[in-house]
């Protein structure tokens, strides 16, 4: 029996998503694997993750200019030396893991257990695989410090790759797959089936709008953008997500009794159904976050980009508009205007859509297991 140890962070829901599905795929996939997937941070040091993890959901919510120093920060000078002080520190508590474990291959979705497991192979600690899956639209220093002691490198685009080797990688470790994602978002939906189940109807558009979540808007912000959208599109269905936010539910559930538009306004808190619904929408409205991103673009639906994090959701952003796959709401831009010049055009969505499936990565977690399967095929005739 080949085992498989995935290690995630706690910091957004990109890198645990990420490494979920790569788990899901194998064990849907493939008999005769053992795979374990921890928080390594979590793991390593229970109080230091909860201080960091909630830091980095209130900076990245209130403090936009607070974090983006902390993100460039953390590529050079002495935040980045703490952060690689701290894991070399941890990369000894994590092996006592991994050896009880004794895994064929390691996968990596968050750069701290990269580095970890890198220091470990550099000590002679370590003779399995060690693979790492980049989970956003732009790479960060993190990733791949002592990246020769990592066999492979999974990232979303040629540009990342161009950019990983001229800053050292081996070019033959790195494979450009795309961002992993859930199967569920190929499969094939009946359309007026899930129109019936919310009952929307079949003549008029739909979006999507992202609202809530751990890493979300502020409930002002979201409440205005609703209540122009009812405002000045009453012929558009909107689908709004709260997530885990029962305070945006609440406002969102109100906005909707005031208006009396139950009929078109159709308010969700979390919801397992993000593959349907994407599948009946025109077009989502949304934070660029790299699993968000990737699951809009395979399922072929332009982004309305707001309120991005500064760094790697900034850069995620970058890369949708600069193939033009969705457009950026800027500072000082309304919700309406962008929304207006989208919806009065007959070809600016079907464009969008159209590029927004030529530079998705459907097989993207196909794809990663298959290399990595083979890799650990190759490694045990050897």
């Amino acid at each position: 029996m080949k085992k498989i140890l995935i290690f995630y962070g706690s910091y957004g829901g990109g890198h645990i998503a990420a490494a979920r599905n790569i788990k899901e795929y194998f064990e849907n996939s493939y008999d005769d694997y053992e795979i374990s997937m921890i928080d390594c941070v979590e793991y390593t040091n229970k109080i230091i993750n909860k201080i960091t993890t909630k830091a980095y959901a209130d900076l990245s919510k209130y403090a936009h200019w607070l974090w983006k120093k902390i993100y460039f920060s953390s590529e050079n000078g002495w935040l980045a030396s703490f952060s690689n002080f701290f894991n070399k520190l941890m990369a000894n508590k994590l092996n006592k893991l991994i050896q009880k474990f004794s895994p064929d291959i390691i996968i990596s979705t968050h750069p701290f257990s990269s580095q970890m497991c890198a220091v470990l192979k550099k000590k002679g600690k370590l003779n399995c695989l060690l693979a790492t899956v980049m989970t956003d639209y732009v790479e960060h220093n993190q990733w791949f410090i002592l990246h020769e002691f990592v066999n492979f490198y999974f990232v979303a685009h040629d540009e990342m790759k161009d950019s990983l080797i001229k800053k050292g990688v081996d070019a033959n470790k790195i494979y450009v797959t795309g961002i992993p994602f859930s199967n569920r978002f190929l499969e094939s939906y009946n359309k007026n089936d899930i129109l019936s189940t919310y009952d929307l109807r079949e003549n008029k558009s739909i979006a999507l709008f992202f609202a809530g979540g751990a890493f979300g808007f502020g409930k002002k912000q979201v409440c205005n953008m609703l209540k122009s959208i009812i405002h000045h599109f009453p012929d558009l269905q909107v689908i709004a997500i709260s997530g885990k936010n029962p305070k945006i539910k609440k406002s969102f559930d109100t906005i909707v009794k005031e208006t009396r538009t139950d009929d078109y306004v159709k308010i969700l808190s979390f919801t397992d159904k993000v593959p349907e619904l994407m599948h009946i929408s025109d077009f989502v409205i949304t934070k660029p976050g790299g699993l968000t991103t990737t699951e809009s673009l395979v399922s072929g639906l332009p982004m309305v980009i707001i309120n991005p994090i500064p760094g790697q959701e900034e850069e995620n952003a970058n890369f949708v508009v600069k193939n033009g796959a969705g457009v950026l709401m800027k500072k000082g831009d309304h919700l309406e205007d962008i929304l207006d010049e989208l919806l009065s055009s007959k070809d600016k969505l079907p464009t969008m859509a159209e590029n927004a499936k030529s530079i998705s990565k459907r097989n993207a977690t196909r794809d990663i297991c298959e290399t990595l399967l083979s890799a650990m095929c190759e490694k045990n005739t050897l």
